[in-house]
């Protein structure tokens, strides 16, 4: 692919993310990225499949961007600072790219379907979670113990993205909310650390 193409095709995925920011699936169509990227939508098509496959190429983006979150547990020392980097990188994720964000964790257009290569993808970064998730159990924990946990800590992270981006935020008193969250991952970590540590392991 030549850099011309590229530019294009990041320019266009511009263009939908922000519209996606702004309105949501519903404000996403052809001539309304069109529109937004300057070109005409014979542009977009020769790009993409329509407005299914911009959604695929921007889910696929957003799964490259969790995955690479999880990365940034590795190589880590030890358990808790494995968990902590991941949880960083993840709350720099909803921060830097909210469009994004809230197309791979919250609202989509119900007629799309991500493709075979975004469903796998998904899956590939859910299991760098889990691996994470691995090192605060017991020797020998059960799957479905370490699914249990690895969505525990999903569930705490997303909720407070969620409560940062609603109109109630502003009047919580909080004045960081990222080192609020972090602190409250820590936490989580340590019961379990503890548990593991009662448990001799």
């Amino acid at each position: 692919m030549n850099s011309s193409m590229t530019d294009t095709k990041a320019k266009i995925l511009t263009a939908a993310s922000a519209l996606f920011l702004e309105g949501g699936a519903k404000a996403l169509s052809v001539r309304a990225i069109a529109a937004r990227a300057n070109m005409s939508t014979i542009g977009i098509y020769s790009h993409f499949k329509g407005k299914q496959g911009i959604l695929d190429a921007l889910f696929v983006e957003a799964t490259a961007m969790v995955s690479d979150a999880m990365d940034a547990g590795n190589g880590q020392p030890d358990a808790k600072s494995t968990m902590m980097a991941a949880a960083s990188a993840y709350l720099d994720f909803a921060a830097n790219h909210a469009a994004h964000y809230q197309l791979f964790f919250g609202e989509n257009d119900p007629d799309y379907e991500p493709s075979e290569e975004a469903q796998t993808a998904a899956r590939d970064a859910y299991k760098k979670l889990l691996s994470h998730a691995t090192l605060l159990m017991p020797e020998g924990a059960k799957l479905p113990d370490v699914q249990e946990t690895a969505l525990g800590f999903w569930a705490l992270l997303h909720g407070f993205v969620g409560l940062t981006r609603h109109a109630a935020a502003a009047h919580t008193g909080v004045q960081d909310w990222r080192a609020l969250i972090l602190r409250k991952v820590e936490d989580h970590i340590d019961l379990f650390l503890t548990r593991k540590a009662d448990q001799g392991i």
